[in-house]
């Protein structure tokens, strides 16, 4: 299946910097490489430099998540997950990573694959203030762990 293509300006800004590219076909998120080693000492964060700079179109986010495998074998996360890149952002991408750890340092690698990316549509809101929501549609009833732990 053939999926719609949004066009993304991209400049390369450093040298090492890699166009990012889905690992597989029908994946989502795009992988992010990381320019130049970085040690992030225990309970540090530090914004990781990808050498790219981007034009999102009006109308659309990049959203920067973790990948799964960084966050299951290693102790580094990316605490504002997920990331927004406003289609009028052009300075160069950085990725956020924090070292979870309490005790051991942890270095991500030239070229390591730290972060991925995905494209997705933003509407604009438009309000339209009221008395009362509660007639508006189903209440659901309950919030914060109403539906159980």
């Amino acid at each position: 299946m053939k999926r719609e293509a949004v066009e993304v300006v991209i400049e390369l800004c450093h040298s090492d910097a890699k166009i990012p590219e889905y690992a597989r076909p029908g994946d989502s998120g795009m992988d992010i490489c990381a320019i130049a080693d970085v040690c992030i000492a225990p309970g540090q964060s530090v914004i990781v430099k990808t050498g790219l700079k981007l034009a999102v179109p009006a109308g659309y986010e990049l959203q920067i998540r973790p990948r799964s495998g960084l966050s299951l074998k290693t102790p580094l996360r990316i605490p504002n997950s997920p990331g927004t890149i406003d289609s009028g952002y052009r300075d160069e991408l950085g990725i956020i990573i924090h070292n979870n750890s309490a005790n051991e340092s942890h270095t991500i690698n030239k070229g390591e694959r730290i972060a991925q990316m995905v494209l997705q549509r933003v509407p604009a809101i438009q309000w339209r203030q009221v008395d009362s929501v509660a007639g508006i549609g189903a209440d659901r009833g309950g919030g914060f762990g109403s539906s159980g732990a």
